[in-house]
């Protein structure tokens, strides 16, 4: 049990130390990062509790808006221009479904017409049967 303290101290100088030394130069705030590796080395236990308060890097975990947008937060559905680009792409793609079916109708009512008139010259007759030949 008295080991416990000493265990937690150890690990948080290798986390701190690995931390230090993984981090970027140009993220470390404050000071230098050779300057924070020799403080981490040389004060184990205050020099990680520096390290993490003031040399740390911060990074952030939202992704960055473009230069010259403002992050407002939250976008609701009818604000977002993806969403609408969608909606209206949506919207021109059902607007010519129903197009083509109105236009196939049409077709198929054309030909409909087409055949009856065939039938109805020919009498019963179908013009390509053979045994009126």
């Amino acid at each position: 049990m008295r080991y416990i303290p000493v265990v937690f101290l150890v690990v948080v100088y290798i986390y701190g130390l690995i931390d230090c030394l993984r981090s970027d130069p140009r993220d470390v705030r404050s000071v230098p990062k050779p300057v924070w590796l020799v403080v981490v080395i040389l004060l184990p236990v205050i020099g990680d509790v520096l390290w993490f308060f003031l040399g740390r890097p911060q990074y952030d975990t939202a992704p960055a808006a473009p230069s010259g947008a403002v992050s407002r937060g939250p976008v609701a559905p009818d604000d977002d221009p993806a969403f609408l680009r969608n909606l209206e792409s949506s919207r021109k793609n059902q607007a010519e479904a129903a197009r083509l079916r109105k236009l196939k109708d049409e077709l198929e009512a054309r030909e409909a017409a087409v055949r009856r008139k065939l039938h109805g010259e020919h009498g019963s007759q179908h013009p390509n049967d053979e045994s009126t030949k």
